[in-house]
This record gives C-alpha cells, sequence and structure tokens, in this order.
C-alpha cells in the first residue's frame, strides 16, 4: 500500500469521521475538512492520539473563497480527494422552503464540482489522482419527501461520468459509492423527520422505511465504506472510473 494524503469534507462527525478514521488506521495521511473547524479538530485530534496521521482544516464548499484557502493550506499535494460532505431535509416539495432546497443542491452538488475542480489541476500536474464521490441509495431510486437530496445524489452520477472523460488521459479516477443507510446523526434526524411526516413511531421508520427495502437489513459500517474506498485508490482498480458502487444489501437487485 501507498500512503496518500486524503482530503475529505464534511469529516467532522459521520461518514466523514468514520471513514477518515479507518484510512487513517491504514497508514494515510487525512487531511479533515468540515464547516465547523472545531469538530475537525476534535477528528484529527483523535486520529493523531491513535498514531495516524491528520490535520484539520475549516471548508464551506459553496464557497469559492473558502475552496481556495483550503486548498491552498494543506501541508502536502493532495492525491486523493473524498467528497462526502453533506446534509437532510424531508419535507413535501409544497411545504420544501426553496433556499433550502438550493443549498442542499449547492452543497452536495454543486460544492463537489467546485472542489474538484480545485484540485484536479494538480493531480494533473503529478500524473495521479483519485475522487471517491459518497453518493446515496438516492443516487439511484428516490424516496418521498426527500425531493432535493434524491436530485443532487442522482447529479452526482453524471457528474463523475463527465469527469472521467475528460480525465481518461490521466491517471485520475472518480468513482461514487451508493450505501444504503449509514446509522449517523444525520440519518438519526432523518429517523425523527420521516416519522413526523409520515405519523408513524421512528421504531416503524427504521424497520418499515430504511431497512426493509434491504434483504440483508442491517445498516452499512464506516469499515465498509472506507474498505471499498482503500481499493478505489490502490493500483488494482485504475481501470474503475466513472462508475457507481452500490452498497445496498440488495436493494437495487430486486
Amino acid at each position: 500500500m501507498t500512503a496518500r494524503c486524503i482530503l475529505i469534507t464534511g469529516a467532522g462527525s459521520g461518514i466523514g469521521a468514520g471513514v477518515a478514521t479507518e484510512l487513517a488506521g491504514a497508514g494515510h495521511h487525512l487531511v479533515v475538512t468540515d464547516l465547523d473547524l472545531g469538530a475537525a479538530i476534535a477528528v484529527a485530534g483523535q486520529i493523531r492520539a491513535s498514531g495516524g496521521s491528520a490535520e484539520a482544516l475549516a471548508l464551506d464548499v459553496t464557497s469559492d473563497d473558502s475552496v481556495a484557502t483550503a486548498v491552498a493550506a494543506v501541508s502536502r499535494p493532495v492525491e486523493v480527494l473524498i467528497n462526502n460532505a453533506g446534509l437532510q431535509h424531508v419535507a413535501p416539495l409544497e411545504e420544501f422552503p426553496m433556499p433550502k432546497w438550493d443549498f442542499l443542491v449547492q452543497v452536495m452538488l454543486v460544492g463537489v464540482a467546485r472542489l474538484t475542480r480545485a484540485l484536479l489541476p494538480g493531480m494533473r500536474a503529478r500524473g495521479f489522482g483519485r475522487i471517491v464521490n459518497i453518493g446515496s441509495i438516492h443516487s439511484l431510486v428516490a424516496s418521498p419527501y426527500k425531493s432535493a437530496y434524491v436530485a443532487a445524489k442522482h447529479g452526482l452520477l453524471g457528474f463523475s461520468k463527465v469527469v472521467a472523460l475528460e480525465t481518461a488521459d490521466v491517471d485520475i479516477t472518480i468513482n461514487t459509492i451508493c450505501p444504503t443507510y449509514v446509522k449517523t446523526p444525520l440519518v438519526d434526524k432523518q429517523i425523527a423527520d420521516q416519522a413526523r411526516t409520515r405519523g408513524i413511531p421512528e421504531a416503524q421508520v427504521v424497520s418499515e422505511v430504511m431497512l426493509k427495502p434491504m434483504p440483508k437489513g442491517v445498516f452499512i459500517g464506516f469499515d465498509e465504506l472506507a474498505g471499498i474506498t482503500a481499493f478505489l485508490i490502490s493500483p488494482p482498480a485504475r481501470n474503475i472510473t466513472g462508475h457507481t458502487i452500490d452498497v445496498d444489501g440488495g436493494w437495487t437487485i430486486q
């Protein structure tokens, strides 16, 4: 394994923090970024306390200035980008505030393009780069009351295919991992939101809405996402680009 410098967005908690910690344990240097600098510093500190290598930076993927500042501040060239930052809002479209709708798309689609665009020149100059997008089962299917999230995550797949073609002349790949539900604070909030929107108990949201479509019937683990990422940035995956990797417990094969 070659140790890489990996920048991951939205890494102050949830999937980002979990994947960062797992990859640091495998010997990589992690650039832990988050809108909440304090949260990023905490995760990076935990990684270093466990013997890993990490630094923390504030990063707002919806801001050109923030992206430029963060890219300039990284201690070493970024070889791997993990686009993970995300958020959720659950509401029928008629009740969905349009500023909120736009913000979700800005973070999870436009922000991905903004940061990828900023890091691509360096990857090209060095002749190597790996981009891994954290998509979702909702990159592939839809659920009611999540119009902005589903639209952004679907768009991520098209974006990835285009960038894969545009970088085919150099050793750069871009792929999207599409997991079903991972037990994170974001999902915990969704459980409460879905229960309120649907008028059912939270336990029923978990069993009947989230896990029922999955034949495996379990939440996805951070170790699974980190392991798949580790494969995608390894030499055997150099010709895997523009693809979606479904981690859905059998959801979409039915």
